[in-house]
């Protein structure tokens, strides 16, 4: 209850991934609410549970994807309609008829032309053989009352508040970008203590996981962003329903790469505590600095999550995406301090000074990409 009421909080309090669920349920309900007093009171038909069924499931998640799935959902009744109809023909018997039509029909189901709207033959085909009016005019009237709730269903998913999934975008890169920088906090927070092990690494090996999954939501979001506008731009520009400032698709591969240079330096990390390995961590004055410009480069993360939610992640505009400019000239000192370290671990081993310079490397890379040109292209 705790759950539902905090949503329902977010819902009333503005626009987000809450209330487009309920604005999207509602739709739905009202689908099924027109397409029953069409077919039912206006039309009297006698098979009205066709129209509201199928209106309640086309209330997809944009308005393509309604389009798409009434083509196909339409297919799989009429076909199921008709084998249903026909097997009762052939056998006269109910039984007899769903031994030979739901097999069938089941493996209709997997065609990928149905995409997943096949199961909808098969169910059909319950319905009608139940119903046990197998005529001319009980499949006619199944067929149209089907056609009816899938335009009924169309119709008020593209006319009323056509979905528009934008805003999700920008909602899962700041949220990226926010996880991006508890990580490289964490990480640093725990190289300041001496006593970290394979245990810490181990925790910041699931943390890097959770930036796959988290990436793996923004491309998925993106996909559903671009489908959320085919055929529907120029009349949810007309509403002014399509925000401008939503983050380019460059950034979603920007961070691609951000959280990959975070998952090598983790596996360097990994592999310098491991106790079969001949590479070993850098001393502890080497760690402390990595620790200080892993910290600041958590900070610039978190800096640009902000931007994403409270100003659109809009680059065009200087002072809000400027770079803190003393937390630059510390990460340059660090940086020097680190490479002069780099050169005194090189008489110490090779192993011990490739995981140094591993790690220097991964923390420019993400340095280069979150604060602008980075060191190896100002220096």
């Amino acid at each position: 209850m705790r759950t539902v009421a905090e949503a329902a909080r977010r819902a009333a309090r503005g626009p987000g991934r809450e209330r487009d669920l309920l604005v999207q349920s509602l739709k739905a309900a009202a689908a099924a609410l027109l397409a029953w007093t069409v077919a039912d009171e206006w039309l009297g038909d006698p098979m009205a549970l066709m129209a509201p069924w199928v209106a309640v499931v086309l209330v997809q998640a944009t308005v393509y994807s309604s389009l798409r799935q009434a083509a196909q959902q339409f297919a799989a009744i009429c076909v199921g309609t008709l084998l249903a109809s026909a097997a009762q023909v052939l056998t006269g018997n109910i039984l007899a008829a769903l031994a030979l039509s739901v097999p069938v029909l089941m493996l209709l189901a997997n065609w990928r032309r149905f995409g997943d709207q096949g199961i909808y033959a098969t169910t059909t085909a319950l319905f009608t053989l139940a119903s046990e009016t197998v005529t001319t005019s009980a499949i006619s009237h199944r067929v149209a009352q089907a056609a009816l709730g899938a335009v009924i269903g169309v119709a008020v998913n593209a006319l009323v508040l056509p979905p528009v999934h934008l805003r999700d975008v920008r909602e899962n890169l700041a949220a990226l970008a926010q996880e991006t920088g508890d990580v490289l906090a964490d990480i640093a927070e725990d190289l300041r203590h001496d006593d970290w092990d394979a245990s810490n690494a181990a925790h910041w090996s699931r943390a890097s996981a959770r930036l796959a999954r988290r990436l793996d939501d923004l491309r998925a979001a993106r996909g559903w962003s671009q489908e959320s506008l085919r055929l529907t731009t120029d009349w949810l520009r007309a509403f002014h329903r399509v925000p401008l400032d939503v983050p380019a698709a460059d950034e979603d591969e920007r961070w691609s790469r951000i959280t990959g240079h975070v998952a090598a330096l983790i596996r360097a990390l990994a592999v310098s505590v491991d106790g079969e390995r001949t590479a070993g961590p850098p001393d502890g004055a080497a760690l402390h600095r990595y620790a200080r410009l892993l910290a600041l480069l958590g900070e610039a993360c978190h800096r640009e999550s902000r931007w994403l939610l409270e100003l659109g992640g809009r680059r065009d505009d200087a002072e809000a995406y400027g770079t803190d400019r003393r937390a630059e000239a510390t990460m340059r000192e660090l940086h020097e301090a680190l490479q002069t370290s780099l050169r005194d671990h090189a008489g110490l081993g090779a192993p011990r000074a490739a995981v140094l310079g591993t790690l220097l490397l991964q923390a420019e890379n993400i340095w280069a990409e979150t604060e602008g040109p980075g060191p190896a292209r100002r220096s």
